[in-house]
């Protein structure tokens, strides 16, 4: 099982990530910026897939682009949206396959992110 050796790494990021994104969105007017940003959330709406569906695709993208940031957010997208650990491993097991073995550390972020997310929703009931 997972030691909770960084048990406030998920809410540093989570908070980073905010702030950040309120700096870039509401200080820097590029206004390029803004419509990607808007874009980005556009593409994660239900559509032809569900929201639900695009967020394991964003997570598989993520882990084969190689970005823990990513696979931290939508880790906590897919585990909001109700993926049980089984749907979560089988998409890391499809994303490692496409990736190959250059993905293991972010495959071993990424199983530490499902713990520290599962523990989470443990202390909020």
């Amino acid at each position: 099982m997972h030691e909770n050796h960084e048990p406030d790494r998920l809410a540093a990021f989570e908070a980073y990530r905010a702030r950040m994104n309120r700096r870039i969105l509401d200080e820097k007017k590029h206004l390029g910026t803004k419509r990607f940003f808007s874009l980005d959330a556009a593409a994660y709406r239900d559509g032809a897939l569900e929201a639900r569906t695009k967020e394991l695709l964003g997570l598989v993208a993520s882990m084969v682009l190689r970005c823990n940031d990513c696979i931290d957010y939508h880790l906590g997208n897919c585990v909001a949206a109700g993926f049980s650990d089984e749907e979560l491993d089988e998409a890391l097991h499809v994303a490692l396959v496409v990736g190959g073995s250059i993905v293991i550390p972010h495959l071993r972020h990424a199983v530490e992110t499902i713990d520290l997310l599962r523990a989470r929703e443990n202390t909020e009931d």
